[in-house]
């Protein structure tokens, strides 16, 4: 694990990198590097085969002019919807912000795997361990979360069908 600066904060340890499924919020990749690695040095880990359509945040921008991105079969077709920076929202149309609100509510589902493993599990900070070790944790963690938001799914659902069935 390395140490890195985000403004005037340096931060040491590890980040985790998730691709989540835009329709039902599960993960469905997770991947590990040191605090100090580009966000972008992990995009062709987490996105699947099947995925033609990738939201990302702002940290991606200039994804699909990457060597490792150009140059594949799969990920040059994918169609990589980034945000605007925070400082070109206020200079855009109603209407573009409304398409940049759009992806951002999609892009959301990234963070609620975030919040299980931190409220639910407690797993708000780590211990160094080294980045396998982790790797690991990590894993089993949001396995765990996604089986957490299958059971509440299905819990509002049975309670969906007893209301309908006797209402």
């Amino acid at each position: 694990m390395h140490q890195t600066k985000k403004g005037n904060q340096w931060y040491f340890g590890m980040k985790a990198h998730t691709g989540v499924d835009a329709g039902t919020g599960l993960v469905h990749s997770v991947t590990v590097t040191a605090a100090s690695v580009y966000d972008l040095d992990e995009i062709a880990h987490l996105v699947r085969v099947d995925d033609q359509v990738v939201y990302a945040d702002a940290g991606y921008q200039g994804v699909e002019r990457r060597p490792e991105i150009a140059e594949n079969d799969h990920l040059s077709q994918v169609r990589w919807r980034v945000a605007a920076r925070k400082g070109a929202l206020k200079a855009m149309h109603p209407v573009e912000q409304a398409i940049e609100s759009r992806k951002a509510s999609i892009r959301a589902k990234v963070e609620h795997p975030f919040l299980i493993l931190k409220r639910d599990f407690g797993f708000a900070k780590t211990r160094y361990r080294g980045l396998s070790k982790n790797l690991n944790r990590i894993q089993v963690a949001m396995a765990s979360a996604n089986l957490l938001m299958i059971a509440r799914a299905h819990a509002i659902q049975t309670k969906l069908t007893i209301v309908v069935a006797t209402g």
